[in-house]
């Protein structure tokens, strides 16, 4: 935030603002050529920028940096227009104050994109845009506060859990300054000021000049970057310019037990095991769908229940993949800590605790993965974007360069294996960090179960990335 150009830029106000108009112009422009455009997805914006290159660029500038896409979301802007129109008026519900819808749509569009084959459909995908800039406007036209974000939107939740593997994060430079805050700005926001002692005694009424966090991270307390956005509100709104983006360990927030602001104790929630369940093993299944064998189970599946309707056979793996297989390995690994650890411990306890060293080797399969086809068809959206504007009548951009790809697989495997080792470190690392936390007993027959299990994932995932995979959304050879 203190960088000359940049940081200014950051500074400023509207720059998030200026970030999301660019990104829903061109949202705005794949929505109309999956609806216009060619019907073939290697020559569709939406389907190849969104099955190809947001995926990876998500991914890789959450490595690189920290969570850029939701403070450059598009969605978010139409949001603030409507809620000109229309305040919202009720509360987000007691009873969903948690991922739970969140997990469930994150499933669901998993789900979808392997039994519609979205990545081969222009058309659909627009869709898919459209209902989700309607979900998001809905929402939060009839919820206070940013409600969406914060408990509805599934590709926001998958953000939240990859940023935890971030260098960089909002948060504040100075906690004593904090502590002698009296207005506590970066929550509360900022009122218009007072013009008379009527005005001095409704201040809460007075209008709202910047907000301050509408996903309840109070900073002095806020720990990482789970349920943070990047929008800046509280930089904005801090009297003292005391929070900012600053640097730190990636993934150092995984290694701590103990309440958050705006969230609680993860330890104690659920949801957040399922999240991160969904995120680890959807990983692998994500991947597993895009080579051979999943066919060759497909079929196996047919053949031993006498199906012949897909969506039931695919509701079949994902069952397995997503249910069955975490139930058993978790509970494995839960109560294999538990007879090392002479304890009585609920079994649903110790997956709670430990559930999070899956993070980093889930983040390091979606990034081999997602990196894999965004490196290897890097180039592939400059002919599109030439077709696109040729379309119009005009080669303005020149004539389609079809010829153009992306990097070699012998260049881009290397990367691939490098993503999913630093993963596997990173989960050994966090595993031991919990381990050792409530006792100095016996630490490595704690550790060992949860280091067996990440080695399970990991092998399981280079196997996966040593397989030919479907070149989904481009002209290359798979």
């Amino acid at each position: 935030m203190r960088l000359p150009l940049l940081g200014r830029f950051l500074r400023w106000r509207y720059s998030r603002m200026l970030l999301q108009s660019c990104v829903l112009l061109l949202s705005l422009v794949m929505i109309g050529h999956a609806f216009w455009g060619p019907q073939l997805a290697p020559k569709n914006l939406a389907a190849l920028l969104t099955w190809v290159h947001f995926r990876g660029l998500v991914v890789i500038v959450i490595l690189l940096a920290g969570n850029l896409f939701c403070m450059a979301c598009p969605f978010m802007l139409p949001r603030e227009i409507a809620r000109r129109i229309h305040a919202p008026r009720w509360d987000w519900p007691q009873k969903l104050r948690n991922k739970w819808p969140a997990i469930i749509l994150f499933a669901m569009v998993l789900f979808a994109y392997e039994l519609f084959d979205l990545f081969s459909d222009p058309w659909w995908t627009g869709a898919l845009i459209v209902a989700y800039f309607a979900l998001a406007a809905i929402t939060d036209v009839l919820f206070r506060r940013a409600s969406f974000c914060k408990y509805v939107c599934p590709v926001g939740q998958f953000n939240f859990v990859c940023s935890t593997m971030s260098p960089l994060e909002v948060a504040v430079r100075d906690r004593d300054v904090c502590g002698n805050c009296a207005t506590k700005d970066c929550i509360r926001g900022v009122h218009q000021e007072a013009t008379s002692s009527k005005d001095a005694f409704t201040k809460g009424a007075l209008p709202l000049v910047q907000r301050g966090c509408e996903l309840d991270l109070f900073q002095p307390r806020k720990r990482g970057n789970l349920d943070c956005t990047f929008c800046l509100d509280c930089v904005y709104a801090c009297p003292h310019d005391n929070v900012g983006i600053l640097t730190r360990l990636p993934a150092e927030e995984l290694a701590y037990e103990g309440t958050r602001s705006g969230i609680g104790t993860p330890e104690r929630r659920f949801d957040f095991t399922a999240l991160t369940i969904v995120f680890a093993f959807g990983a692998l299944l994500n991947a597993f769908a895009m080579i051979s064998p999943v066919y060759a189970a497909e079929r196996w599946i047919a053949d031993v229940t006498g199906l012949r309707t897909e969506w039931p056979i695919l509701a079949a793996i994902f069952a397995l993949a997503l249910v069955i297989e975490p139930a058993l390995l978790l509970g494995a690994a839960a109560s294999l800590t538990r007879f090392f650890s002479r304890s009585d411990t609920p079994l649903l306890s110790i997956i709670n605790r430990y559930i999070r060293s899956l993070i980093p080797i889930g983040f390091g399969v979606w990034l081999a993965h997602y990196g894999f086809h965004f490196f290897t068809g890097l180039l592939t959206v400059i002919p599109v974007a030439q077709n696109a504007a040729k379309s119009t009548g005009t080669a303005w951009l020149g004539q389609p360069q079809w010829q153009l790809g992306g990097l070699p697989e012998t260049v881009v495997y290397p990367l691939e294996l490098g993503f999913m080792s630093l993963g596997l470190i990173g989960s050994w690392m966090i595993a031991w960090s919990i381990a050792s936390q409530r006792s100095s007993n016996r630490i490595a027959l704690r550790f060992a179960p949860w280091a067996a299990l990440h080695l399970l994932l990991y092998v399981s995932a280079v196997w996966i990335m040593n397989q030919p995979m479907d070149m989904r959304g481009t002209f290359l050879g798979g």
